[in-house]
């Protein structure tokens, strides 16, 4: 199973926050938080509820035109269909909120999981239960692993900050993508670039 990561490592040098606060005018406020969560340790159910705050206004129409416009890496869509041809999985495991991330979905992923939300436009606050930390991550791939019936010995893995160095160290494998220091030492194999299938040429298996 292939478990990718999406703010950073999908998204090329932006997140789903970035992309969403653009749609809706308040790029300085979420770079504050941003900056608050990586540098002053805000805690990501913290970062939830304020950037709920700021996301008043959001509806599903916005989310879906953050989602078109953010900087996605290239050749997404034809390395999932290669693990698919493979007979092998593809999930998407991520912070960011689920109605996001389920938009891959139909780009080929088996699985998406992200922070919990409420659902969209906004009626309801921000359930801290629901919100995902990094240490989520490697629970969820053990979850991933039994339903698809594969070891987490079998998994590679592709991401690009701290929030990934926990999974990478539980994988054989792992590929830093265009990723930050956090992950020096930890991964096998590293790209720089702005194609998934030139990431993907590090570990994808011989025919």
């Amino acid at each position: 199973m292939h478990l990718f990561d999406l703010d950073g490592t999908l998204i090329r040098g932006s997140a789903a926050a970035v992309e969403i606060s653009r749609q809706l005018g308040v790029s300085a406020e979420i770079a504050e938080l941003e900056r608050a969560f990586l540098t002053a340790g805000l805690a990501p159910d913290e970062f939830a509820v304020r950037a709920r705050e700021l996301w008043a206004e959001l509806t599903v129409a916005r989310a879906e035109a953050a989602f078109e416009a953010a900087p996605w890496l290239a050749g997404i869509q034809e390395v999932w269909a290669d693990i698919r041809a493979r007979g092998d999985y593809c999930a998407v495991v991520t912070l960011s909120p689920d109605f996001f991330v389920e938009r891959l979905l139909p780009w080929g992923a088996h699985a998406t999981h992200g922070s919990r939300w409420p659902a969209l436009p906004f009626t309801r606050p921000v359930d801290r239960a629901g919100i995902l930390d990094a240490a989520a991550k490697v629970r969820i791939a053990d979850e991933l692993c039994a339903r698809f019936g594969v070891r987490l010995d079998d998994c590679v893995a592709f991401g690009d900050s701290m929030s990934d160095a926990a999974l990478f160290a539980s994988v054989p494998r792992a590929v830093a993508v265009n990723a930050d220091h956090h992950l020096a030492g930890l991964a096998t194999h590293t790209y720089t670039g702005g194609d998934l299938r030139e990431a993907f040429a590090l570990v994808r298996p011989r025919p």
